[in-house]
């Protein structure tokens, strides 16, 4: 059964109106995830995801859901399985303050990116914290910390930081829109490399 990735009040209040395209690990990269969620909420109470996932990109189209997801499934029929593999707990800094576990930047994972930045190039969708290729971070969010203190931020960025010597990896062969909309959190899921008869 599919787990939501937002379940209090204020995070899908927060995210009304927004549409993320994201992929989801399921095996190796989501138990090192989980191990690492765990250990962190152990040290502190935060804001959090409850699924794992990479996004690949955000949205706010609420006008324009159905339009953004034919786009979508026209990059996912050409969209070969993507290698995802983890290599260290990592942070973003002040002023995000997210502890994160950094992705290595796979062929397959930077293609990806790669072909949906060119699909969206002549669309006017509106795109929300969008970084080139070449900037973006591949990651998944473990805790969001935004609301400690600097002393407790650092604490908790130095605690958390370490590369991973096992680099769990696995293969990930859908992508997934989710949205949110009337504060309930919606997806579909889409396979790669299959050709939608919608």
């Amino acid at each position: 059964m599919r787990r939501p990735f937002m379940t209090s009040p204020a995070q899908l209040e927060s995210l009304e109106g927004q549409q993320y395209l994201v992929l989801r690990p399921t095996r190796a990269v989501s138990d090192v995830y989980r191990a690492e969620q765990r250990s962190a909420l152990g040290r502190m109470d935060a804001p959090h995801p409850h699924t794992e996932h990479v996004t690949l990109r955000a949205f706010h189209e609420p006008e324009r859901r159905e339009e953004l997801l034919s786009l979508i499934r026209e990059w996912a029929v050409a969209q070969r399985p993507i290698e995802v593999v983890a290599e260290a707990v990592d942070v973003f800094p002040a002023p995000w303050q997210v502890v994160i576990l950094r992705l290595r930047r796979t062929p397959s994972l930077v293609s990806a990116y790669a072909n949906l930045s060119e699909a969206l190039e002549s669309t006017d969708f509106q795109r929300l914290d969008e970084r080139s290729t070449e900037d973006w971070t591949f990651h998944l969010s473990v805790i969001y910390a935004k609301t400690l203190a600097p002393a407790a931020w650092t604490e908790l960025s130095h605690k958390s930081r370490r590369s991973l010597s096992s680099r769990p990896a696995e293969t990930i062969s859908e992508a997934e829109l989710v949205w949110y909309e009337d504060g309930v959190e919606h997806s579909e899921v889409i396979p790669f490399g299959l050709r939608s008869f919608r």
